[in-house]
């Protein structure tokens, strides 16, 4: 790590949940798939997992993969709810019921394990089936606030029409985690570097919107200069003197986290797929 070396863990063992239910909610419209997603946390109900795609990134599942996605639909919600048989079933109410009051188009509620895994084939295989489209691809990492989800949508999509380049979305919805796949185009010359910049705007746009720049893959050095957007210096000068307390050699993974003091040219980004 950063401030440390493991040298131990010490692990709970937790069951696994009686049952689960897994539901695909497929929407006309960005806004309806966020508005669900704000009510479906706001009735306290926190799923398993709580999805979003959108129609590209629906789309180039379908081609690759078949899973039964929708290739029409502006956005999609994949939930899965976990737990006690009872009660349960109330669950899966209460969140039809929300998708319902936000216009959902259609619900498919998986009726077997089959269903289930094939539904969630689709999405785990998302991130490949927009390989096939296109290899060369830019994944970003942002997170804002949930009630955001639309206006970072939106923004994004004015990054690709700017750019030139094809943006596709899939998000951890219910923690506004945000994942635009952002795909290179091989034939300019400045292919690679557009891609970059279109990054670089979308880490800004969700750190304006009240967000930050990474949610779950971390900075690492592609997102060192998102730092200085994020945090006055002032605030680096006091995490580097954090950092020196624990590490004073600068021996654990030097050169990551944060920026140098003098600047540096590395871009601002996030994982580049293979």
């Amino acid at each position: 790590g950063i401030l440390g070396v493991i040298t131990k863990l010490i692990l709970q063992i937790i069951p696994r949940p009686e049952t689960s239910r897994t539901i695909l909610a497929i929407f006309e419209t960005l806004e309806d798939t966020s508005q669900a997603v704000s009510d479906i946390i706001g009735a306290g109900i926190i799923p398993g997992a709580l999805e979003l795609m959108d129609k590209t990134t629906c789309r180039a599942i379908e081609e690759g993969l078949h899973a039964g996605y929708p290739v029409d639909a502006e956005g999609v919600l994949l939930i899965e709810v976990e737990g006690l048989i009872e009660g349960l079933d109330r669950q899966v109410k209460d969140i039809a019921d929300i998708c319902r009051k936000n216009k959902v188009r259609e619900l498919r509620i998986a009726k077997t394990p089959a269903e289930q895994a094939k539904l969630w084939e689709g999405r785990r295989g998302a991130f490949g089936a927009i390989a096939r489209i296109n290899p060369h691809y830019l994944v970003m990492d942002g997170t804002v606030p949930r009630t955001k989800l639309v206006t970072a949508l939106h923004k994004v999509g004015e990054v690709a029409a700017k750019y030139k380049l094809t943006i596709s979305n899939v998000a951890h919805a219910g923690d506004g985690n945000l994942h635009p796949l952002i795909m290179a185009d091989a034939d300019l010359p400045n292919g690679k570097e557009l891609t970059k910049k279109a990054g670089e705007e979308i880490l800004d746009i969700c750190f304006d919107l009240g967000g930050t720049i990474t949610g779950e893959h971390g900075i690492g050095i592609e997102k060192l200069e998102a730092m200085r957007h994020a945090f006055s210096p002032a605030d680096l000068a006091a995490m580097r003197r954090v950092k020196m307390v624990f590490d004073a050699s600068d021996i654990l993974n030097p050169g990551k986290l944060l920026p140098p003091e003098t600047g540096s040219t590395q871009p601002a980004g996030s994982e580049v797929s293979p």
